[in-house]
Order: C-alpha cells, then sequence, then structure tokens
C-alpha cells in the first residue's frame, strides 16, 4: 500500500451503538481505534485472541477495509467470520469502517431487568 518514507493514510473508525467515531492511522487495530474513541469493546487476553471478548460485526463494505482475517481469527472464529464478526484485536482498519460491539451480555440482563420493572410499575 504505501512505501516508506510516505504519510500514513489515516481512518475513520465508527463503533455503533455508541456512535463513536475516531480518526486512526492505517493498520491501527479495532481495539486500539476503540480505546482512542472511548468505546467500549472489552478485553481479557491483551490482544492475542484468547478471550473473544472483543468480537465486533462489520457489513460486507466494513470488511474489504480491513485486513483480512489472521491465522489466530480463523482459528477461534471458523464459520463466524462468515457473518461478519472479526476480533477487535486482530482486525486491522485500512480504510473508513463502520462497526457494531455487541452488547455487554451483563449490561442486556440489567437493561432487560429493568425493563421489566419499568412495565411492572406501569400496572
Amino acid at each position: 500500500m504505501s512505501h516508506a518514507g510516505g504519510h500514513a493514510r489515516t481512518c475513520k473508525v465508527t463503533f455503533l451503538p455508541d456512535n463513536r467515531t475516531v480518526t486512526v492511522r492505517s493498520g491501527v487495530t479495532l481495539l486500539e481505534a476503540s480505546r482512542r474513541a472511548n468505546a467500549a469493546l472489552r478485553t481479557r487476553c491483551g490482544g492475542v485472541a484468547g478471550c473473544l471478548m472483543c468480537k465486533v460485526s462489520a457489513d460486507a463494505e466494513a470488511l474489504l477495509r480491513l485486513n483480512d482475517p489472521t491465522e489466530p481469527e480463523r482459528r477461534k472464529l471458523g464459520p463466524q467470520l462468515d457473518e461478519g464478526i472479526r476480533l477487535g484485536c486482530q482486525a486491522r482498519v485500512r480504510g473508513d469502517v463502520v462497526v457494531t460491539v455487541p452488547e455487554d451480555p451483563l449490561k442486556a440482563a440489567i437493561r432487560r431487568k429493568l425493563a421489566e420493572q419499568a412495565e411492572e410499575e406501569l400496572w
């Protein structure tokens, strides 16, 4: 892509559903971009494709603007790769992308519980 001495391209990365956008250098991982954007992309393994907590989903257009899946991603995700799932610690941006961060399971459970309580209070 770019040769030595040339300026590194910058890419805009948007994280949904929080709609946080950050500009990073081409080649930065989505995990790194999420930290700069203050978007909640969780990880426990330190970015070595060990914990699978940093999954994001991307549409076909966004997938074209990420690096090809790495060997650890292929091993860990398998068929999920075909569904547009990538690991934030392995996926590197090569252009402007929009990715969706799945809701934290604990947050989802709390949100459902609060919604149930709110419904009960209506009656």
